[in-house]
C-alpha cells in the first residue's frame, strides 16, 4: 500500500476487507475467505519460523487436528456452539502441541525438522487408518454452528467470521512480538547459547511459542472445517506444512505481513494456473509444476520475499534499507 504509514497498513486493510463483501460475487468471496483462514495459518507457522528460528514440517497436524475436532464435537443434525467448538479446536490442537513440542524440542536442527514431520505422520495415520475420523474419505459436518444471531452456515458471517480471527490472530502475534517473550524469542533465534547464559530457559520459551502456534494453526483448521463442511486426512498430510511453509517463505519470513501477502499470493497463483481460460488446458491440468517454477523465481529474484519487493522498485526505499 503505497503512501500508508507501515504501521496504519494492517488497519486500512483491514477496514478494506470489512467493505469488500460488498463488491464480491459468491466465488470471488469464498475466495477471499480461503486467503484469509490460510493466512491465519500461515500466522502461526511465522510465529515458530520468523519469530523463533524453528522450521517445523509438522506444522500441518494443528491445521488437521483443528479441522477435525469441529467436525467431530458437532451434533449429527443440529447446530452446535460455535464459541465451544471454536475452544475446543483450538484446545485439542494446543494439546497435542505440547505433546509434540515437549519431545521434538529437545533435538535441533535437521532433528527437529524431521521428528516434527514424524509426530505430524502420526497424527495423518490416526484419521486416515482408522474410523476415528472417517478414514480416507473424510467426514461431513452436517450442520453449521451457530452463536446467537451469528450463522456460520451464511457466507456473510462466515466472512466476517473468518475477518475477525485474522485481525485477532495478527494482533495477538504483533503483541507478542513487542513483549519481553517476543524479545526472548528473537534472542532465541539469533543466538540460543547466549540466552541459556543470560538466564533464560529457552526449553520453556520455546515450547510456549510451538504451543501458542500450535493453538492458531487449529483457529485455521476450525475455520477451514466450517468452511468447507467436509475434512480428510490430506489436512495433516506433509504436503500441506511444505505448502504453508512455502507461503511465509514467498510473503517473506521475519514479517507478520509477509505471511498475509504470501498466503494470498499462493492462494491466488494456485487458483490462476488451475484455471483452463487463463493458462490453457495443458498447464491447468500440471498446475503443481508452474506454481513450482514461479515460486522458484521469486524465491531467486526476491530473497526477502514479495514484502521486499516495494524495496526492491522504490529507489528511495532501497538507500532506506541499505
Amino acid at each position: 500500500m503505497a503512501g500508508v504509514p507501515r504501521a496504519a497498513a494492517p488497519v486500512v486493510a483491514a477496514l478494506v476487507l470489512m467493505a469488500l463483501p460488498a463488491l464480491l460475487t459468491p466465488y470471488t468471496s469464498d475466495l477471499v475467505i480461503k486467503i484469509m483462514v490460510l493466512a491465519v495459518f500461515a500466522l502461526s507457522l511465522e510465529l515458530l519460523v520468523g519469530m523463533t528460528g524453528l522450521v517445523s514440517l509438522g506444522h500441518a497436524a494443528f491445521f488437521g487436528i483443528g479441522a477435525y475436532t469441529v467436525v467431530l464435537a458437532s451434533p449429527e443434525s443440529d447446530p452446535g456452539n460455535l464459541a465451544l467448538l471454536a475452544l475446543s479446536s483450538v484446545g485439542a490442537a494446543a494439546a497435542y502441541a505440547v505433546f509434540m513440542g515437549a519431545l521434538s524440542l529437545r533435538t535441533k536442527g535437521v532433528y527437529f525438522i524431521m521428528v516434527t514431520l514424524a509426530f505430524a505422520q502420526m497424527a495423518y495415520f490416526v484419521f486416515h487408518d482408522t474410523q476415528l475420523g472417517g478414514g480416507t474419505d473424510g467426514i461431513y459436518l452436517n450442520v453449521r454452528p451457530t452463536i446467537g444471531p451469528l450463522d456460520a452456515g451464511n457466507k456473510l458471517h462466515l466472512y466476517y467470521l473468518a475477518l475477525a480471527a485474522l485481525a485477532f490472530t495478527y494482533g495477538v502475534l504483533a503483541l507478542v512480538r513487542r513483549s519481553r517473550f517476543g524479545h526472548a524469542l528473537a534472542g532465541i533465534r539469533v543466538n540460543e547459547p547466549r540466552m541459556r547464559a543470560a538466564g533464560f530457559s529457552t526449553y520453556f520459551y520455546k515450547l510456549a511459542a510451538f504451543v501458542l502456534a500450535g493453538a492458531l494453526a487449529g483457529l485455521a483448521g476450525f475455520l477451514l472445517g466450517v468452511k468447507d463442511g467436509y475434512v480428510n486426512p490430506e489436512l495433516l498430510s506433509w504436503h500441506e506444512s511444505g505448502a504453508v511453509l512455502l507461503m511465509i517463505i514467498l510473503g517473506g519470513i521475519g514479517h507478520l505481513r509477509g505471511a498475509v501477502i504470501g498466503a494470498a499470493a499462493f492462494v491466488l497463483l494456485k487458483e490462476l494456473y488451475a484455471t483452463p481460460a487463463f493458462v490453457g488446458d495443458f498447464l491447468a491440468e500440471h498446475w503443481q509444476l508452474t506454481l513450482g517454477f514461479t515460486i522458484i523465481g521469486f524465491v531467486a529474484l526476491l530473497p526477502k520475499g514479495l514484502i521486499g519487493l516495494r524495496a526492491r522498485l522504490t529507489p528511495a526505499a532501497r538507500k532506506v534499507s541499505t
